[in-house]
């Protein structure tokens, strides 16, 4: 049952894949998020729906938009490669962007009801102390949504661990570079005799998911017996 050294690349590329595409879609995450649970606008609506359209579209179909967007000869792809020599399509860090595409809807959702449960009095009292838009939010706002951002971010790293079908269409199956763990699993299943391969894998997915969700509990009740404290 011990893991082989190409299991063992397929695991490293995913949790890297996963850290990368939380850290870069975060900040975004927030933002809108923000954007979404506090200001009215023409269009809101139209825009909360492009943000979950990966939860109800098809990943293969995610995957397919993101080829033809930032694929080398795609709308942007094109000039990334053109002008800066920059490519994705077909690396690990497609697979990131990919990951995050599909985690983002989960993130800024969590973060979005938080910010809804704010006590927006908090926020004002502050204000009338003295402290920027910038102060409230860093030292009152966050701290207030820490749960819920801690939740998105759980959400969004193992919808990223899990990630398969956007990743597969726009980076492919290359190992070391898009192979993820996912992927290595699938891979596996089409291969004769790669049943127990494939259970090794299934079962690594299934510690590292239970290990996420639990540490996200336990961080979760540190910082709400904190906030009550």
């Amino acid at each position: 049952m011990s893991l082989t050294a190409e299991e063992w690349v397929a695991i490293e590329l995913s949790l890297r894949v996963a850290f990368w595409s939380v850290l870069v879609s975060l900040p975004l995450g927030i933002f809108f998020a923000w954007l979404l649970a506090r200001r009215d606008f023409p269009g809101k609506s139209l825009l909360n729906g492009l943000i979950h359209l990966p939860l109800v579209l098809p990943p293969v179909v995610v995957g397919y938009f993101l080829l033809v967007l930032l694929g080398r000869n795609g709308l942007v792809g094109a000039w990334l490669y053109d002008t800066l020599g920059l490519t994705v399509a077909f690396k690990w860090q497609g697979a990131a962007i990919a990951s995050a595409v599909m985690g983002f809807p989960l993130m800024v959702r969590a973060i979005r009801l938080s910010l809804e449960a704010v006590d927006r009095g908090l926020e004002a009292a502050a204000r009338t102390l003295g402290a920027g838009a910038a102060r409230v939010f860093a030292t009152i706002t966050l701290p207030l949504i820490a749960p819920g951002l801690l939740t998105g971010v759980v959400l969004a790293f193992a919808r990223s661990l899990g990630e398969f079908g956007a990743t597969i269409t726009f980076v492919s199956n290359i190992p070391g570079e898009t192979r993820t763990l996912p992927i290595a699993l699938y891979t596996h299943t089409q291969i004769p005799g790669g049943d127990l391969a494939a259970m090794r894998l299934a079962i690594v997915a299934v510690v590292l998911a239970m290990v996420a969700l639990i540490a996200s509990e336990l961080l979760a009740r540190r910082i709400a017996a904190r906030l009550e404290g």
